[in-house]
């Protein structure tokens, strides 16, 4: 099946599972006014997001990648009344879009963007003694992945869910020989997933809008 042929299915899901969402494609506007990459999740996958979290019964959420705030808008809807929501952003000026779309979604006050290397952020957090988490996705720097993994451990408790973004990479991922920093982190992840007995794991290749990628998708058996 052609690329097309994926994008008109994800577009037969959206429009009967999802629907028209007036915050969402606001995000996706201003997103692309502010010159970000279009690099967002897909609706589809957004929504999956939503209800792993909400079976995760989650109250206390960590995204690393905020980009313009669409994923984490998602995430957000998740939340009970006194649930929030830490998001973690590189580019102070994709932080600042970002605000934006998550105050016309209603949940500025929800939500936490931080800015800076993830790593600092992520270091601090634990030195401050932050979580446990109850759901952590992770779609920032591939190269990265493995310190992303190993904080969302010590920020984790049992039973936390962990999503991992972009780990198919076309195929790529099957490449022991690449020079492409984003599939050696990834293939780095995979190892460090299987050598670690706190996790039961697996992952799931998807196609659609996004073409042809996948998401890791742990829980933590614990203890951490």
């Amino acid at each position: 099946m052609s690329d097309a042929a994926w994008t008109a299915v994800d577009d037969y899901i959206v429009d009967h599972l999802i629907g028209a969402d007036a915050a969402l494609d606001a995000a996706l506007i201003a997103n692309e006014a502010g010159g970000l990459p279009a690099i967002d999740v897909s609706a589809a996958q957004g929504k999956m997001l939503h209800l792993l979290a909400r079976m995760a019964g989650a109250r206390h959420i960590l995204e690393v990648g905020t980009l313009g705030g669409y994923s984490t808008i998602w995430l957000a809807r998740a939340l009970p009344e006194d649930g929030r929501l830490v998001t973690l952003e590189l580019e102070s000026h994709h932080a600042d879009v970002a605000r934006g779309n998550i105050a016309v979604a209603g949940f500025a006050g929800k939500v936490d963007i931080r800015v800076g290397p993830a790593i600092g952020s992520l270091d601090a957090m634990i030195a401050a003694g932050e979580g446990p988490f109850d759901f952590i996705f992770i779609d920032a720097d591939k190269p990265s992945n493995v310190a992303y993994l190993r904080a969302a451990l010590a920020l984790g408790r049992t039973g936390t869910t962990i999503v991992v973004d972009n780990v198919i990479r076309e195929g790529g991922v099957l490449d022991a020989t690449s020079d492409d920093d984003r599939i050696r982190g990834t293939r780095a992840l995979f190892e460090a997933v299987a050598a670690e007995p706190r996790l039961s794991a697996t992952a799931v290749q998807t196609v659609g809008a996004k073409k042809w990628d996948g998401f890791l998708l742990a829980v933590v058996n614990g203890p951490v």
